[in-house]
């Protein structure tokens, strides 16, 4: 019966390999397969002295033929690669929005628009053309800022979206990967070999793979653990689902569900570039923007809230609504300092100049409010967070830097006759002084050594003025800083004095532009960014001008050079400098992704075609090896049928 045993095990191992190599055939096109194959040995029957006799073939295993070591680079690069080509494709969609590729359309020709559009009103600055011109331009410029900021606020959001989306497919995977296990599990422990599940699970990680970096583990009885960034989701048989969620600094990030302790730190597949671009690449982005368009309406309005239009000074004007009313919680921060107020009585034209003190750590809009309704010819409240500055009747006010016509202090004790002292002025100077004028002699204007020495605040002299022989009445003093005086006839006595305020700034708290009291722009970022509804209702209100006579283009002019301004913030770049940097680094973003994915690609080709020569089904080798086991079949069968028939002649015999 040995014999028969012997036929039997060989048609059955054949049997098997007529299974296996089909099994391969069939699936030589599916994804994730790895090819198996039949390993035999001869088995052992009985010993008969020291012969041992051969008890035909077994089948010793059927493997797959697979390199783990190659299958975790596999994994890696997988990985890797959904991650570039997610931030490729989002940077690239990023990179056309900005348009700087497209002609003359983008943010870049909207700001030098904006900024030659004041350049043309300074050559006209009464002209309604000219100032209507620059509320188009501006109107340009903040819509394209709008534009930008809404795009990357609304790609922001549909990331998150996506995020969210991507957990949801992880963790459908993590419980399939659980459930395979399982299977797996029980097929094995009772003795089988689980060569097609262990197939479907591995493909299924893979998968995983592309949608975060993944760490695994072999167990016994065919069981893979799964980690993702550091968070096991797959514990043998048992499967741990994550969520998405923003941490208190807006980060994005993934952790277990229900834990609330979310984990930035996530790198590979799909998921990992998402959170990449929402916390760092797109953040990074949107900040820049951000920054530009905050400098711009900073810088503008700072200027702006000083000076005048064709409109003229103001009988009412109304800031915009605040968050707090408390000063410390002013964003952008506001400083001690002072506010200086002119106002006007149209009756008599008399002008006068209040400083309303600021004190930053404990001042309230209420406080100033009532700080300005102390001041005669104007009142002010706060509603709706808001502050209202009113003038009274026959009153106007504004906060102009000019210097008032007569000088703000004098002395002139001993003088029986003393002169009329006229000021006229656009100081140029950049920061704000007291200038003192002081007589050198006695003597009557235009006659005798009659000297006026000018010192500044800190007691400089600034320049020596002859008002004696050779000085004419009326004749115009010049101090080389915009600032212009002349002496009417008179009489001077040594050491008289007389002094003159001349302001680079009426505002150094920064009340007025944080508060929105005659400003150019409102809002304080990108997507928030308009012009102040009532330029756009009367374009006249552009303050182009500084001086008292409100005729001058100083202030447009002051506005048009900030485009030639480095500022701090924009690291030390001017605007246009900044927003070059800006699309350049998007682009340098983009041409380095594009240069990893390329060598990703390489690399993957790589390992597939590695693979491949592992684990792929050549279908000429397996018909090669059908061709065996077909062989080995028909021996064997031969083989029993012969055995069959010496049996029977044996039989007839006996």
């Amino acid at each position: 019966m040995d014999s028969f045993g012997i036929g039997l095990s060989g048609l059955s191992a054949a049997q098997k390999a007529f299974e296996i190599i089909g099994n391969n055939i069939a699936n030589a096109a599916t994804d994730g397969y790895h090819r198996q194959e039949i390993n035999l040995s001869p088995a052992f029957s009985s010993q008969i002295g020291p012969v041992l006799l051969g008890g035909g073939v077994d089948v010793a295993s059927i493997p797959r033929m697979i390199d783990g070591l190659l299958q975790k680079e596999m994994f890696k690069q997988y990985s890797l690669s959904e991650q570039v080509s997610q931030e490729l494709a989002t940077l690239q969609m990023v990179e056309n929005a900005f348009g700087e590729l497209s002609g003359r359309t983008g943010l870049s020709t909207a700001i030098d628009e904006f900024f030659n559009a004041l350049q043309d009103l300074s050559a006209h600055p009464a002209e309604a053309i000219w100032q209507s011109q620059a509320v188009t331009a501006a109107e340009t410029m903040t819509s394209q800022f709008r534009t930008m900021g809404d795009f990357l606020t609304s790609l922001e959001t549909q990331i998150r979206l996506e995020a969210e989306h991507t957990v949801e497919e992880i963790n459908a995977l993590v419980v399939r990967i659980a459930d395979l296990n399982d299977t797996i599990k029980r097929h094995e422990i009772g003795g089988g070999q689980a060569n097609n599940l262990r197939d479907q699970r591995d493909q299924a990680i893979t998968e995983l793979a592309k949608l975060i970096s993944v760490e695994t583990q072999s167990r016994e009885y065919g069981v893979v653990d799964v980690s993702v960034t550091g968070i096991p989701v797959v514990t043998s048989t048992s499967a741990f689902q994550l969520e998405v969620g923003l941490r208190e600094d807006l980060d994005l990030g993934i952790g277990v569900a229900g834990d609330s302790n979310y984990n930035i730190t996530v790198s590979g597949g799909r998921l990992g570039a998402l959170l990449s671009l929402k916390n760092d690449l797109l953040s990074d982005i949107h900040s820049d923007l951000d920054s530009l368009a905050n400098v711009i309406i900073q810088q503008v309005n700072d200027y702006h809230v000083q000076g005048v239009g064709s409109e003229g000074s103001f009988t009412s004007l109304a800031g915009w609504s605040m968050s707090s009313e408390t000063l410390a919680d002013f964003d952008p921060p506001v400083s001690d300092g002072n506010i200086y107020i002119r106002v006007t009585d149209t009756s008599t034209g008399e002008i006068t100049r209040t400083a309303v003190s600021v004190d930053a750590s404990t001042d309230t809009l209420s406080s100033i409010a009532a700080d300005i309704t102390a001041i005669t010819g104007v009142s002010a409240s706060v509603s709706d967070s808001k502050l209202h500055i009113q003038a009274d009747a026959g009153y106007e006010f504004d906060f102009l830097p000019a210097v008032l016509p007569l000088p703000t202090d004098s002395d002139f004790t001993g003088a029986t006759s003393p002169p009329t002292v006229s000021v006229s002025v656009i100081y140029t100077g950049t920061t704000n002084q007291t200038f003192t004028f002081t007589v050198s002699g006695t003597d009557s204007i235009g006659n005798g050594s009659l000297q006026l020495t000018v010192t500044d605040g800190d007691g400089n002299t600034v320049t020596t003025f002859n008002i004696g022989s050779g000085y004419a009445a009326g004749d115009t003093l010049d101090l080389g800083n915009g600032i212009r005086i002349a002496l009417g006839a008179g009489d001077m006595v040594n050491n008289n004095t007389f002094e003159v305020d001349a302001f680079a700034d009426t505002d150094t708290s920064g009340v007025l532009t944080a508060a929105g009291i005659n400003t150019f722009f409102l809002g304080d970022n990108a997507s928030e960014m308009s012009v102040n509804s009532d330029i756009l209702a009367t374009p006249g209100r552009i303050a182009a001008s500084l001086g008292a006579d409100m005729t001058d283009n100083a202030n447009a002019l002051r506005m048009e050079a900030l485009r030639n301004e480095a500022v701090s913030d924009l690291d030390s770049m001017t605007p246009g400098e900044y927003y070059r940097r800006l699309t350049s680094d998007i682009g340098q973003r983009v041409a380095i992704r594009q240069i990893h994915q390329d060598n990703i690609e390489a690399m993957v080709q790589s390992i597939d075609t590695q693979q491949n020569e592992v684990s792929g089904v050549d279908i000429n080798d397996e018909a090669a090896r059908l061709l065996v086991f077909e062989q080995m079949f028909k021996a064997m069968a031969k083989y029993l049928t012969t055995l069959q028939s010496s049996l029977a002649a044996v039989m007839d015999i006996m």
